[in-house]
This record gives structure tokens, sequence and C-alpha cells, in this order.
């Protein structure tokens, strides 16, 4: 079945211009959704709780912040961009007592409404507009005049204009000049959470830590494997972000060439695919999502934490922090 894709001219701001819109949290999406629809003529307000550090970052960019319960009071259209764990605590609490009939409850990410952590009340919309890159670039790409692509979702067309609202919402964030795949709750967070895992930060976090282990222990110098396993991954990696693997495969030497057809399926292996059908397994029937609720629930995030700290203190983080040193063309990352 061919894939749906709008873009601008499918998109009718007009019907955001007497709507009020509530964007919850200030984080990497809410800062480009909250600036790009102001700078985009919507008349939006952003909720945070009272005693949020972003409340300052906010009103200094001539946003108006509200406490969640107020912005989710006067809105007509309330997107939540609050991270997943702590959607659910933040709906029962500041949202759902005032989601009345006619209005419509956004997310960014289906995960919280596909695994019913939230079940909104009759009467109200239930979409999705999900750029498809972080929030910085959402922004960055606006002021551009360029965007980002985004997804749209519909989850419940209660008003029968749910399709259409979302739209101008995704078309005032910048996302039709790009393009907005249509597809369902299930679907984006069934594959937004098996690409993390399997791929864009589990797979590939493991594959550049055990290529470097796999050298370190065969006797090679570490800084020689941090360069090899990690700091070339981005010249390769932005090589198939501009023209796919086809293009990677011309600009690499005919020799890297060979030896990706022939070593590249020797470490990806039917094992390692069928440990990925287990991940996808586990998502899709709602394993991980309840282990990660869980994790923030009963446990307080101390496992969470013990591998976080225990990642960080491992030796292609202190070889690597060594030798960016060396490369001051290097952007700092920001861990604020």
């Amino acid at each position: 079945m061919a894939v749906t894709i709008y873009y601008d001219n499918d998109a009718n701001l007009d019907l955001l211009k007497d709507k009020k819109v509530a964007v919850i949290g200030y984080g990497s999406q809410g800062h480009a959704h909250s600036l790009n629809l102001k700078e985009s003529g919507v008349d939006v307000r952003v909720g945070l709780h009272a005693s949020s550090k972003s409340r300052v970052k906010a009103e200094a960019r001539g946003l108006r912040v509200l406490d969640v319960a107020d912005a989710a009071r006067e809105a007509d259209v309330i997107m939540v961009v609050v991270p997943d764990e702590l959607q659910s605590t933040v709906y029962e609490e500041s949202i759902k007592p005032h989601l009345t009939p006619g209005k419509m409850l956004m997310f960014a990410h289906g995960f919280n409404i596909h695994y019913q952590f939230i079940s909104p009340p009759e009467g109200v919309d239930v979409t999705m507009i999900a750029p498809k890159s972080p929030g910085h670039r959402v922004r960055e790409l606006y002021k551009e005049g360029v965007g980002v692509p985004g997804l749209l979702a519909v989850q419940r067309d209660a008003t029968g204009h749910g399709k259409e609202l979302a739209l101008a919402y995704g078309k005032a964030i910048g996302c039709t000049k790009a393009g907005v795949i249509e597809t369902t709750f299930a679907e984006e967070t069934e594959t937004d959470l098996f690409g993390e895992q399997a791929v864009l930060c589990g797979g590939v976090s493991a594959l550049i830590q055990a290529g470097f282990e796999t050298l370190i222990e065969a006797g090679y110098q570490p800084e020689m494997a941090y360069f090899e396993c990690l700091h070339e991954m981005k010249l390769i990696v932005d090589l198939m972000y501009e023209g796919g693997l086809k293009y990677m495969r011309y600009s690499v030497s005919n020799t890297a060439e060979f030896g990706d057809y022939t070593s590249g399926p020797r470490v990806v292996d039917e094992h390692v695919k069928e440990s990925m059908r287990k991940i996808l397994s586990d998502i899709r029937e709602g394993t991980f999502a309840n282990r990660w609720m869980d994790e923030n629930r009963l446990n307080g995030q101390a496992n969470f934490k013990q591998m976080r700290a225990s990642h960080t203190e491992h030796q292609i983080e202190q070889v690597g922090e060594q030798l960016r040193g060396m490369m001051p063309f290097i952007k700092k990352g920001d861990t604020e």
C-alpha cells in the first residue's frame, strides 16, 4: 500500500487561528514546538510545573508560561512533550480534569496512548505530530524555512476534524515543508522503539563497544581502537544520511566495500536477527513498556542509573574524552 504524505498545500494554518494551544514541557521538542508555533502566529502557552528550571528559559524567549493545569484549562489543543515516563502522572494530575469534549490531545510519540498508560475521555480528539528529528533541528530548520519530516496519526477523531487540525499544527512547526507521513500510533511507537533499541542506540552502541574491546583485547592501542570503531562512525553515517548505503559504498575504498559485503553478514548474522525479532516481540506485546514504567514507578530508576554509571566509566569514554581534546573542531555536546 502506497504511503500518504502531506505537504504545505495540504494543511490549512487558518484552522489554528482561533485556537489556544498549550505545549506541555519545554525540553528538546517542547522548546522547538512552542517557539515555532509562536512565530507561525499561533496563540501558544507553555505548561510547566511550578519548580521547573525551564520557566525562566521559556519566559526569556517571550513565551507565556503557566502551570500545567492552567495551560490545559485554557487550551483547545494540548501537545504533551514531557518524557514518556512522566506523561501519565502529569496527565492524571493536571491535564485530564480539563479535557472537555471538543478539545484535542496531541503527542509527539505514541508510547503512552498505544500502551494505554493514558486513556483520554470520549469526545476528545487524540492525534500525533511527531517530527523525525531532535528538537534543536526542528527549530533550526524551521528558521531556515526548510522544516524536518514528520509523522501524523489520529487515534480518535471525535470532532470529525482531527486530522485537519493536526496537519495545521504540523504546518505551524514546519513539518509539512518537508513532508508528513500518515501512520498509526501503534506503528510509530513500535518502529520507533525498535529502531532505538536494535539499531540506532542499543545496536550501534553495543557494536562500537564490542569492536573497541576486541581490538584492545588483541593488544592494539586504545587510541587506535577508538578512532577506528567510534570516531570514524560519523564519517560513514554522514555518507549514508546523504545518499543511503549505496552512496556510502560508492564513497569508500573498494577494499572497504568488499569487506562490507563479506564480513558484515558474519557480524550481523541470523542469530542477531533472531535477537532483533525477540526485541520487536517484547515491544509489540508491551513487555518493554511495562518494564520501563516499572523501573520508574517501582524502582526509582535504580537499575537505569546504575547502567548509566557503568557505561559512563567504560574505557572507551575515557580514551574518547582525551582524544576529543585534540580536535577543537568537534562541537562539544550539551549535557546540561
